[in-house]
This record gives C-alpha cells, sequence and structure tokens, in this order.
C-alpha cells in the first residue's frame, strides 16, 4: 500500500472515530495521525474499559488485563498512557508523576505504596515516584515506592527498580544499576501535532 493511501485512510480514521476515542478518554494525548488508528483503539479499549467497565474511572486507555488503583493521585504528560500493555499494575496511592513519552513493555509493575508494617490494612504514604520524559520501562519491569527516574532513561526487561536512576542511562538488573551512558533522545515531542491540546498540570 502506497504511503499516500495509507495517511488518507489514517486521516478518514481520525475523522469518523476520532471523535469516539476523544470522548471516551479526556486524558488522552497521541500523534493524531501516526500513532494507533481510532477504530482499533475502540476494541481494544473503549469496549472493555468504558462499556464493560474495567478500569472505567481512567481517563486514558488502559488494557483489560491491566490494573490502575489510585489514578487520582497519578499525573502523566502526553504519548504516556500507564497500563495501556497487557498485565500491567500502576498503583498511585501515594502519587506518581509521569512525564511525556513514556514506553511502558507488558508486566510493569509501578508501586508507590507498601502497606504498613504493623498493620496490613493500611498503606503506608510516602514521597510520590517521579518518571522523566522520553523513557522506555521494558517487559516485567518493577518500580517500587519513592524512586525518582531522570529523562531519558531505559530500564531493561526484567528490572527492580529500588534506588533513583539519573537521567541520559541505561539501567538493568535485580537491583537496578546503570550500565552506561544514554545517547540524547533525537525525536522533538514538543513539536509533534497531537489528537487534542496538551495542558501540563502544574
Amino acid at each position: 500500500m502506497k504511503e499516500s493511501t495509507k495517511n488518507r485512510i489514517k486521516k478518514l480514521d481520525y475523522f469518523l472515530f476520532g471523535w469516539i476515542v476523544k470522548l471516551a478518554y479526556s486524558n488522552y494525548h497521541r500523534p493524531k495521525f501516526t500513532y494507533q488508528l481510532n477504530y482499533k483503539m475502540i476494541f481494544r479499549y473503549v469496549i472493555m474499559q468504558k462499556l464493560l467497565r474495567f478500569n472505567g474511572r481512567v481517563p486514558w486507555p488502559v488494557h483489560f488485563t491491566s490494573v490502575v488503583v489510585g489514578e487520582k493521585k497519578i499525573t502523566k504528560g502526553f504519548m504516556c498512557d500507564p497500563g495501556d500493555t497487557p498485565g500491567c499494575y500502576i498503583q498511585g496511592i501515594s502519587g506518581i508523576q509521569f512525564g511525556s513519552n513514556i514506553e511502558m513493555g507488558a508486566g510493569v509493575k509501578i508501586i508507590s505504596s507498601n502497606h504498613e508494617e504493623g498493620d496490613y490494612t493500611k498503606s503506608k504514604l510516602v514521597t510520590p515516584i517521579i518518571i522523566g520524559d522520553n523513557v522506555w520501562i521494558g517487559s516485567n519491569v518493577v518500580v517500587l515506592p519513592e524512586v525518582k527516574i531522570g529523562n531519558n532513561v531505559i530500564v531493561g526487561a526484567g528490572s527492580v527498580v529500588t534506588k533513583n536512576i539519573p537521567e541520559n542511562s541505561i539501567a538493568v538488573g535485580n537491583p537496578c544499576k546503570v550500565i552506561r551512558e544514554k545517547k540524547a533522545y533525537i525525536k522533538d515531542i514538543y513539536n509533534i501535532k497531537l489528537n487534542r491540546k496538551y495542558v501540563a498540570v502544574r
């Protein structure tokens, strides 16, 4: 299929089905024509989440096999939808601050709060997890409370992040450690035309 035909299909899809996705998700900010087709979004997310109510309160797309808890204490930038891949657990009881352009593999667990040692029915409130811009978190990574991950970071699959990771790093392992410096992220995400206007939360 020629590129011009593909582009026409993407634009037609946006005008026919984009309004349904925008109506379903008040906090969904992705490239206007170059991300998933909107009709696929309806079948993959909208039906399960908004009609059958799997993670129905969450204002961004979440896969029906994933769980998002404490969504009111989660903030996120654009091109970031925590839990949109299968088998994730995103727990925001103590707060999670996601930046923009964050990719997460299947099975990622981000846990902002543990149980109180003296009473397992209570959550221990601590400082929020902070994850910067242009971060790739590989499949089955576990991020534990109070961690800060800087901008332009890759966390390797299966890692357990117990301590802060500085910006411009590639880190792997259990416990997760920096193995080398990462080159600058080259794509200018701030000039991408999004499906809706993004206003940063402060």
